[in-house]
């Protein structure tokens, strides 16, 4: 594997651009930005060429929804999440080599003329279709614009796809019971013209490329291109019906701009070409990353930008090659080059629940890095241990403070704080020599000798999370030998024998700063300045000789902390926090029911109890039975299936309560009720006795 990317001269990486309509979350991570960035580092330490493209995607419907939603302009929206966005990557060490924004002129002036040059050649279709209008607005909406019921698996959907439901993708007009998101009202289909691209004629071409060419693509993005690919391809709008984005820079395109997925893959272009034409001393022309035979293009994505990255993205590089002019006899045509791989991950759930940014179901990663100063590394650990690479897989924060203390404090920084320290205490943290190796040695050292091997091979296939798992085998080799050898023992008796224990035990510790460079930047940094060693680089891992005797090491500190039970228990008040506001706003009264005589309510004897005893039914799970003082001199017994809501029944003991009188007695578990107690039913169908205000008489009526 790794011999077939050497033929490559430089790696172009990008990363799919977020919309700048609010922050990161740990699903955009998981999926996108952290695997992207091992990627990236361990190209670097490889000395490879690569850059590393990044930039916020600005235009498009969900920035003028947000818009509206805050009474401001979409560029005031776009600005504010940008900053955020970038300044987050930024210190969460996602490592681009330029993060910039779809709404720079270098970009409008890149889409704009990319669109222009298709047009000019013949490669957009013009034709009119009919699109949802809204008369109240007097605007055609858009697919995010038009929400109503999923027709498969009846949950809210957008009119492009069900994300809070089966995930499917949609068109507008499949949902049932459309409706405008913004005011609501019942939209009508109206003609309008736009221009396509004609993803039909390159229905061969795909087929060849992605599934007879690249069938070493991940099954997940594999399966999806030939899913697509197998309903057979139907001509795709470049254009909306919009106020914002990109004008079309055509005549008779007023009112018009540029399909956010035709611009915003564009903006990994146009951010090259600004970054280029920065530092043209560094990177060169932009022609070099984008358009040259010798540079691999690889895309992160996640799972729902499949189509876009692998089928319309190549589509619109392919037309515009095609529409190329031959240059001069012998002189190469300018070509882009077709991604060499699209790594997308699968969706990554939070705490058993699907990831929302309009439930605010996510932690967000402005928001961690607050909450957990300098901790970057701990949530990357964790992201790719749980990498949604195959599968879509769950975060949740038991599961981060287990990985913290269980794994990098205990096994990883447990290693390598033992190292330094006894070197510290034994010989003043000067690297001992390494004499005669014994049998335990040898073994330990045989053990991690193939890690380099093994790291790069799944580094180089995009296996993440197997890739760091073999890394954090070396502190577990380390632990082990360590525990084995016993140098605190052996100082007193054989200090020869110790100084040769503690110098592997050091060259372990150093393999593992390599090793996990790509991983956990900061804490690498961190291990490196206790090792007083500057950089290493990715082909000296796997060796024991990177720590000569004699070196002085720098001060040992702990490379990791515990996280306490409390620390968790707050990210899960928040989520509850959350959860139930999301409940309290999206709940609404049951429907009235039909209008009654008068005559009939009065039937009803309605009543004041006070509770003198509540206890639970034996053998039954739902049915708490009640004591209660009618105002009769006779004590009336209740059962009420109210169980499941009251863990301590006696809490009702004392309260007035509300009980029909009239009703039949009936027999429950063996016990005669006599009576209905009254309940409420709130927005999480949980139920809640009705009590009294005041210390009303019992047997009052209610009237």
């Amino acid at each position: 594997m790794g011999e077939i990317k050497q033929q490559f001269k430089r790696t172009t990486v990008t990363a799919a651009l977020p919309y700048a309509n609010g922050g990161v979350h740990i699903g955009h991570l998981a999926g996108v930005y952290v695997p992207a960035d091992i990627y990236v580092r361990y190209l670097r330490l490889k000395k490879r060429d690569v850059m590393f493209v990044g930039g916020s995607d600005e235009h498009g419907v969900p920035v003028t929804q947000r818009a509206r939603k805050e009474g401001i302009t979409p560029q005031q929206v776009v600005d504010r999440y940008h900053a955020m966005i970038k300044q987050s990557f930024e210190e969460f060490g996602i490592s681009f080599d330029i993060y910039s924004r779809t709404t720079s002129e270098t970009h409008h002036r890149f889409a704009a003329d990319f669109f222009r040059h298709l047009y000019d050649k013949g490669k957009l279709v013009e034709q009119s279709s009919l699109q949802f209008f809204d008369e109240k607005t007097g605007k055609f909406l858009t697919d995010r614009d038009v929400v109503g019921e999923c027709p498969y698996c009846h949950k809210l959907a957008y009119g492009n796809q069900c994300e809070e439901g089966c995930g499917r993708a949609l068109e507008p007009t499949e949902l049932i019971n459309p409706r405008s998101k913004e005011t609501g009202e019942v939209p009508v289909l109206k003609e309008t013209k736009n221009w396509y691209l004609p993803l039909n004629e390159y229905q061969d071409w795909l087929r060849q490329w992605i599934l007879e060419d690249h069938k070493e693509w991940r099954p997940n993005v594999y399966g999806q291109c030939k899913s697509w690919l197998d309903m057979d391809l139907q001509p795709r709008a470049m254009t909306r019906d919009l106020d914002w984005g990109i004008p079309v820079p055509v005549e008779g395109a007023d009112g018009k701009v540029l399909y956010v997925w035709f611009d915003a893959p564009i903006g990994y272009i146009s951010n090259t070409k600004e970054l280029c034409d920065k530092q043209p001393e560094r990177w060169g022309t932009w022609q070099q990353w984008w358009q040259d035979k010798d540079t691999r293009l690889v895309h992160f994505i996640g799972k729902d930008n499949i189509v876009f990255h692998c089928i319309i993205f190549p589509v619109m590089m392919r037309a515009w090659n095609e529409a190329q002019t031959p240059q001069l006899p012998n002189s190469p045509t300018p070509h882009y080059i077709m991604p060499d791989n699209v790594p997308a991950n699968e969706f990554l759930n939070l705490e058993n629940d699907k990831i929302s940014t309009s439930r605010n179901w996510a932690v967000w990663l402005h928001e961690y890095l607050q909450d957990m100063p300098g901790k970057q590394d701990v949530l990357r650990y964790v992201l790719t241990a749980n990498a949604p690479e195959t599968k879509d897989n769950n975060f949740t924060w038991r599961d981060f403070q287990d990985r913290n203390n269980n794994e990098l404090v205990a096994v990883y920084g447990n290693f390598v704080n033992r190292a330094l320290q006894l070197t510290k205490k034994y010989w003043g943290g000067v690297v001992p020599a390494c004499g005669q190796l014994t049998a335990a040695d040898t073994a330990a050292l045989s053990e991690f000798k193939d890690v380099k091997e093994r790291v790069e091979q799944l580094l180089e296939q995009f296996k993440f999370r197997d890739a760091q798992f073999e890394a954090m085998n070396l502190a577990r080799i380390g632990n082990r030998y360590i525990t084995e050898c016993e140098p605190w023992k052996v100082w007193k008796s054989d200090p020869k024998r110790c100084e040769t224990i503690l110098n592997i035990c050091l060259q372990l510790t150093a393999n593992l700063a390599i090793a996990f460079e790509p991983f956990l930047p900061f804490s690498s940094r961190r291990l490196r300045a206790m090792l007083n060693i500057e950089s290493f680089d990715w082909e000296q891992l796997g060796q024991t000789d990177l720590l000569p005797a004699g070196h002085q090491l720098g001060e040992p500190e702990l490379l990791f902390e515990k996280i306490d039970d409390e620390t968790i228990q707050r990210q899960l008040d928040k989520l509850e926090a959350t959860k139930r506001a999301n409940e309290a706003a999206s709940w609404k009264p049951a429907a009235a029911k039909e209008t009654v005589d008068f005559e009939l309510f009065e039937k009803l004897d309605i009543r004041v109890g006070l509770v003198k005893d509540c206890q639970p039914v034996k053998k039954s799970k739902k049915l708490l039975q009640f004591t209660i003082d009618d105002g009769t001199g006779h004590d009336r017994t209740i059962c009420s299936g109210i169980a499941a809501w009251y863990d301590n029944p006696a809490e009702l003991i004392g309260r007035r309560i509300l009980f029909v009188a009239n009703f039949a007695p009936r027999k429950m578990m063996g016990i005669e009720s006599q009576g209905m107690i009254l309940s409420a039913v709130d927005s999480d169908e949980s139920l809640s006795v009705v009590t009294t205000t005041r210390d009303v008489r019992p047997g009052a009526q209610v009237g």
